[in-house]
């Protein structure tokens, strides 16, 4: 029985699911930008050797090539695009991107920041009329349902147009992924509105604009605490009649750090798996750590794959 119970635990189907559903499409060319450690050289070619994405390799050819051979990767037949250091591959992979050379971007060893101002600049970067934000896609074994976090790793502290793009890609993401219609939870400490915590006000708000169609595809309820956000039996305790509250899918954080906090908490605690994309820009970008495991950066290419087929279709991706 303990055995059963163990394994019950550690799996990971709502991974292995994404994972399979997006290696049922053609691989799709992906810029690297600066694949110049290990944990990013092997991430690009793992996902690779997976059919996610055919991986275009930016940053110096000759550090690539060493880091290949010190780790015994084949990366032959592969396109390496040789630029001197790491803000020229930052730059580079997105000129990749605007050339329509490739559909998705992938961080390397750089810096987040680094990719991100590229990402982001007004005359050459990938930015459109939404907020760039990011999702952490979270397989957490013991909960039945993938959980999305955000933002977590990009927005420190959103001011209210800002959380309404927040929420807005949060939504189209999984919806793009054939996950339905989310039940989107606004957290902040306490579950009712109240002035001297500004959260709770935001939250009051951005459920307001999804009842006046500012925000669309899902279903709002906040402020919510994160307890009765996923628990039922904590919101009826509190009394909260609520469609979301106990069945949230997507919980909105109040800022960076409350997010970071939340989902490393899940992490390191709950044996969760926390795939990494950043939304809002021409194309999905995807954020691995040097610390996820094979899977996690499986399932961020996955995702983003998936993403990026829906939008091609207009459309999102069915099992």
């Amino acid at each position: 029985m303990a055995d059963a119970t163990v394994s019950k635990i550690h799996r990971h189907e709502k991974y292995e699911k994404l994972i399979a559903i997006a290696q049922q499409l053609e691989p799709l060319e992906t810029a690297v930008a600066q694949p110049c450690d290990e944990a990013s050289l092997r991430g690009a070619i793992e996902a690779s050797d997976a059919g996610l994405i055919i991986p275009i390799l930016v940053g110096p050819a000759t550090k690539i090539v060493e880091i290949s051979k010190a780790i015994n990767i084949a990366i032959d037949g592969l396109e390496i695009v040789d630029v001197p250091h790491s803000h020229a591959a930052a730059a580079k992979a997105v000129e990749i991107i605007r050339s329509g050379k490739a559909e998705m971007l992938m961080k390397g060893s750089l810096h987040s920041d680094e990719l991100l101002g590229a990402v982001t600049s007004r005359e050459t970067g990938l930015r459109t009329g939404r907020r760039i934000s990011h999702v952490f896609v979270m397989d957490v074994p013991t909960h039945s349902q993938t959980l999305f976090v955000t933002d977590a790793a990009v927005n420190i502290a959103p001011d209210l147009m800002a959380k309404r793009d927040i929420v807005q890609n949060a939504i189209d993401l999984y919806t793009a992924l054939g996950l339905g219609k989310p039940k989107v939870a606004i957290l902040s400490a306490v579950e009712t509105v109240t002035p001297s915590i500004p959260s709770t006000l935001d939250a009051a708000a951005l459920c307001k604009m999804a009842d006046r169609g500012q925000i669309t595809g899902g279903e709002l309820d906040g402020p919510l605490a994160f307890d009765n956000a996923i628990s039922l039996p904590a919101a009826r305790i509190k009394g909260i009649k609520s469609s979301v509250a106990g069945h949230a899918q997507i919980l909105v954080v109040p800022d960076l750090e409350a997010g970071n906090m939340l989902a490393k908490n899940l992490t390191f605690i709950s044996n969760a798996d926390a795939a990494g994309i950043v939304l809002g820009a021409r194309v999905p970008i995807i954020l691995t750590s040097r610390a996820d495991n094979v899977r996690t950066r499986l399932a961020s290419c996955a995702v983003a794959k998936l993403l990026a087929y829906s939008r091609r279709a207009n459309a999102p991706i069915r099992a």
